[in-house]
């Protein structure tokens, strides 16, 4: 019933929003810029505002002419500013357009000045969701729910981001794993650790997350496109910054605190923030397992229940040093520390014959410690008048961890009597990475429309995993040999790239290629301390990116791109451990594992800047992204493990559409419409089998004053495939509302995510000897308060950004315990 509301409710949200829109007559505002001698002013720029309170509503650059034109236009009140460079700003009178008309507004005359231009202040409030050819930008600043949410919660809950079901990785458009940034900069984190540094980013620090599907060759060649966030900073010399507070509750509380800052002088900008979470949720997940042998049925029904503390720090500090007016040096220092106790009940029933057989009940206490550190130095400078840059980046990560679960397994018959004594286990897994980066770019400017980017990169990653797991023996634990071992893995990874840009015409062209050389050794060393090299790899790639961006006319514009791309395994993914879930189930390693490579190819229709209609078609080779099971029916043991498994053919749709209502109601659209089909290689079978993949998402803005706003949002996504898993339909929706005080320096705003409580992932797998369902329902629904003050000058202009070039290994630092 949920799921159905949940449809109805999103169909519901459609057909109100177009409705209303159907009925609405739009105007259109035209006008002319003119300098002091009646020329035009070729070079300025036009912004439309809001009367009521100088929101930016649109902008654009005037035609040869002088001209301009606002169409689509709500019927309300505006005022028009013009800009040019070395003139003064000018604002117009207030107008006030009706259904359907056409207003002529006049001639704007813009006057040059000498002296420097005065600060004319401009509330401009960007929509949460702007799409733009191959990327969609995310305003997190400017969404109400977003408030008091985590960089993870925001992004699953995103346009055309996909989660893994089953690692929670991120995924763009049905493509590999994406690459994370932030600020450009390297995560090197994966699986756990990424997740857990992504719930670590409270949304007061965030700006801006942009995902870019169509990524140029001096970028990583990630065949899962890249995820960006961007922190907030200032705009102008001065010192500025945010304090924010905040406290919810769902099934348990949840707090946090934070601080961000910003200070410039002529030459120094030091930047930076700080924030604490203490978190605590709950995670609830159910598999029933079928498995016939000798013709007799046995169901494993397993009831798993974690209870998950988080005490979360997470920092950054910073300077950008200008040595002279082209150049900038700069120091960052990015680092987490994260504590997490886990309290984890599991629940086992075992039935032959559907009678029940017999019950054992796990309970386990897990100390989980973390810190992540991330260490830069950076350049950037031009070289001379032409606009010859060069970019240099040095960076070194290191991440620590302490894990130490200690677990007793109580066994019973049906009645409640124990048949045989406890079993009581150890499961220790620390983990040590190291990650060395440099990396050097360089901008060559050929003409005005035109330009040459060549750069290099090198890092060194070594990877030190233990495991020790055994049971107590006579109050001592004792390390079992077939499950205790170290693995030691380096890598090492040498790219260069060269890029061509230029505008041709009505064509913009980028094409690019980048050469990538791998070299990777892992050593698996036993209890007895005898070393064996388990896997070892060298591989040499090409991977081209070609973009071409034609502007038919001034509102139609079509982009065509192509990209190679690659996603290599995760640390642990090649790590020959068992990871111990219960007696009867385990996670494994592959050192065996290969690459997977993705081919993309989509097209893109921009219509008047504001509709864009994209195609999109991938392959992907050897893929491993999804679980595979490999059960023994005699021992009912099943084995989690990731393989090279098929190939995997996406294609779809997606269509984004940004409606302004009224003055008061604005709203955005998107659909992403795919069908996606996964084959096996002859040694897993003949498994072929395919399924569409529909999600829509929608957020609904609603201006109540002019210091209270509303939100409302929604997303649903259709029954789907990920491998071998069958995916069923969720959906969820959040409200939220904001009030501006303290002079509009601080804010207030109350949001419910997941109203219905209805996000949860539910799944059925059915292939050779597997047949099972689960359920895997974390604590989604939750009240959240959180109020933010904003403290200084409030335009700081912001530090420099960079990227340090190592965001893949950081990516794949995780791990799965």
């Amino acid at each position: 019933m949920k799921v159905l509301f949940g449809g109805l409710f999103s169909a519901f949200l459609v057909g109100v929003c177009f409705f209303s829109f159907a009925q609405t007559k739009l105007s259109a505002i035209q006008g002319k810029v003119l300098m002091e001698n009646n020329e035009a002013a070729e070079a300025a720029t036009v912004v439309l505002l809001k009367a009521a309170d100088s929101s930016v509503v649109r902008s654009g650059l005037v035609d040869a002419a002088g001209k301009f034109e606002f169409t689509s236009v709500a019927p309300g009140a505006y005022l028009l500013l013009a800009t040019s460079m070395g003139c003064n700003k000018v604002y117009s009178n207030p107008y006030k357009t009706s259904e359907g008309q056409t207003l002529v507004a006049g001639n704007i005359v813009l006057k040059r000045v000498n002296n420097q231009l005065q600060e004319v202040k401009v509330v401009a409030k960007r929509p949460y969701i702007e799409v733009k050819p191959g990327k969609i930008v995310l305003n997190v600043q400017n969404s109400l729910t977003a408030e008091g949410n985590s960089a993870y919660d925001i992004l699953r809950q995103s346009p055309g981001v996909h989660v893994n079901s089953t690692n929670e990785t991120l995924m763009i458009s049905g493509r590999q794993p994406a690459l994370i940034t932030i600020d450009g900069k390297p995560t090197n984190l994966t699986g756990d650790d990424l997740v857990n540094l992504l719930r670590s980013l409270q949304s007061s620090t965030i700006d801006q997350i942009e995902m870019i599907t169509s990524a140029s060759a001096k970028y990583d060649a990630s065949g899962g496109g890249i995820i960006n966030i961007i922190s907030k900073k200032g705009t102008n010399v001065g010192t500025n910054g945010t304090v924010t507070l905040g406290g919810g509750y769902g099934k348990y509380y949840k707090s946090r605190a934070g601080i961000t800052f910003n200070n410039r002088t002529a030459k120094l900008n030091i930047f930076g923030n700080y924030t604490f979470d203490d978190n605590k949720t709950n995670r609830y997940i159910n598999t029933n397992r079928n498995i016939i042998y000798k013709d007799v049925l046995s169901n494993y029904d397993v009831d798993y229940n974690n209870i998950q503390k988080t005490y979360n720090h997470n920092f950054k500090l910073g300077a950008d040093y200008a040595i002279s007016p082209k150049q900038t040096i700069g120091v960052l220092v990015t680092g987490v520390v994260r504590e997490d106790d886990f309290l984890k009940n599991n629940n086992l029933n075992i039935s032959n014959q559907n009678r029940l057989d017999s019950v054992i009940i796990a309970k386990s206490t897990l100390d989980r410690g973390s810190s992540f550190l991330n260490y830069n130095i950076n350049y950037n400078g031009t070289l001379d008048k032409s606009g010859k840059n060069l970019s240099a980046d040095v960076n070194y990560s290191t991440y620590h961890r302490h894990s130490n679960e200690y677990i007793t397994n109580n066994f019973y018959i049906p009645t409640g009597v124990k048949y045989r004594d406890s079993l009581q286990l150890e499961n220790l897994s620390p983990s040590d990475i190291h990650i060395w980066t440099t990396k050097i770019d360089y901008v060559n400017p050929l003409s005005k429309t035109s330009k040459l980017e060549a750069g290099v990169k090198y890092n060194y990653i070594q990877s030190d995993n233990n495991l020790v797991f055994g049971p107590l023996i006579n109050n001592t634990y004792r390390a079992d040999p077939d499950y205790t071992n170290r693995f030691i893995y380096t890598e090492i990874v040498s790219a260069a790239y060269l890029n061509y840009v230029n505008k041709i015409g009505q064509f913009n062209i980028t094409a690019g290629l980048r050469a990538e050389k791998t070299n990777t050794t892992g050593s698996s060393i036993g209890v007895d301390q005898s070393s064996q090299v388990s896997n070892k790899n060298n591989y040499f790639n090409l991977f081209p990116q070609v973009q071409l961006n034609y502007e038919v006319d001034k509102k139609n514009v079509l982009n065509l791109s192509y990209n190679r791309g690659i996603h290599r395994p995760d640390y642990q993914d090649i790590n020959p451990f068992l990871y111990y879930t219960d007696l009867y189930d385990y996670n494994s390693g592959n050192p065996n594992l290969k690459p997977e490579y993705t081919n993309s190819i989509q097209l893109s229709h921009t219509y008047n800047n504001t509709f864009i209609t994209t195609l999109y078609y991938n392959v992907t080779n050897d893929a491993y992204d999804f679980p595979v099971y490999e059960q023994n029916d005699s021992s009912k043991v099943n084995i989690t493990i990731r393989r090279n498994f098929g190939r995997i053919f996406v294609y779809g749709a997606t269509f984004f559409a940004p409606v302004q209502f009224n003055n008061w109601w604005n709203a955005g659209f998107n659909l992403d419409a795919s069908y996606q089909r996964y084959t096996s290689y002859a040694i897993y079978g003949n498994f072929s089998r395919g399924m569409q993949d529909i999600i829509f998402n929608t957020t609904q803005n609603f201006t109540l004053s002019s210091t209270i706003a509303a939100e409302l949002s929604g997303m649903y996504e259709t029954p789907t495939l990920y491998g071998i898993n069958e995916l069923k339909q969720r959906y969820t929706v959040n409200a939220g509302i904001g009030k501006q005080i303290f002079n509009k320096r601080g804010n207030l705003k109350l949001s419910v995510i997941d109203i219905f409580n209805s996000d949860r992932y539910r799944y059925h797998v059915g292939y050779q000897n597997i047949d099972f369902t689960g359920i895997d329902k974390r604590e989604t629904r939750r009240v959240m308060i959180n109020f933010t003050y904003r403290f200084g000058k409030t335009s700081v202009k912001s530090a420099s950004k960079h990227s340090t070039g190592n965001d893949d290994e950081q990516r794949r630092t995780g791990n799965r315990n």
